[in-house]
């Protein structure tokens, strides 16, 4: 996997607490910080996804089946 460098200003105190945290469980920093990016973007994907379903939810009652939408689209002639 290509990786490349990505610089932000953190707060040293937390800075500091990454360190300790990598030296005494044995990992390195930079594994630690992108496993904890992955992870927060699919926590927050998973948030959007949440948002949307409930959005959705009041459309849920004007649906048709997914075998009804089948049937239509096999009856209709393509274009």
């Amino acid at each position: 996997m290509y990786k490349i460098s990505y610089a932000v200003k953190v707060d040293a105190s937390l800075i500091k607490k990454i360190k300790e945290f990598c030296v005494q469980h044995g990992i390195k920093q930079g594994f630690f910080v992108e496993k904890a990016l992955k992870e927060q973007l699919a926590k927050e994907e998973l948030i959007e996804d949440l948002l949307d379903l409930k959005s959705l939810r009041i459309q849920e009652e004007s649906a048709i089946s997914f075998e009804d939408y089948l049937k239509k689209k096999a009856s209709s002639p393509n274009v």
